[in-house]
């Protein structure tokens, strides 16, 4: 059956952030992608895309990598065909982390981030986290398959402490109080 309500289709999630001070230890921030089945949205993530990764159909792929956050533009970009999702997929969750190789660091010690979440030229989100400085990880974007079938994008910044693997198991829960 078809239906006259758009749906999100593809979407793009882009990055960016200024290198490290010169001597410091690099930045590197990473998007973490994790897909939820229909019969455990809340459950463990079915599968996660983030570096040296992507889905096994190919429906989210990391474009962009970056390890610094050097060059112009959106340093990572993750492309999300949510059209393509399987429908034993209900959920997607996407994060962003810190690495924490070299001692623990938060947004607000990483300058100039932002993160961008668009529809081809259509904006959905834009946010620099500075609503969760302090933390080490953050979602940014969730997004949520109805009844009918139709993806929903729920617009959210929820900050995470802890390294980009205990964020990956945990980003997708449910917030406190919900």
């Amino acid at each position: 059956m078809s239906t006259p309500n758009k749906d999100i289709e593809k979407v793009e999630i882009r990055l960016k952030w200024d290198p490290s001070s010169q001597g410091e230890p690099p930045n590197d921030l990473d998007i973490i992608a994790a897909t939820y089945s229909a019969e455990e949205p809340y459950g463990a993530p079915e599968y996660l895309v983030h570096f040296d990764s992507r889905a096994p159909d190919g429906t989210i792929t990391l474009n962009r990598d970056s390890r610094t956050g050097q060059g112009l533009g959106y340093d990572e970009v993750m492309t999300l065909e949510l059209d393509r999702l399987s429908d034993s997929y209900a959920r997607v969750v996407v994060g962003v982390a810190i690495q924490q190789r070299d001692g623990r660091k938060t947004f607000d010690a990483v300058e100039n981030t932002a993160v961008q979440i668009r529809e081809g030229y259509n904006s959905l989100s834009e946010d620099d986290f500075s609503t969760v400085g302090a933390a080490t990880a953050a979602v940014v974007a969730e997004f949520v398959r109805d009844v009918s079938g139709v993806w929903r994008f729920h617009d959210t910044v929820r900050g995470f402490e802890g390294d980009a693997d205990s964020f990956a198991a945990t980003m997708g829960s449910r917030p406190p109080g919900a």
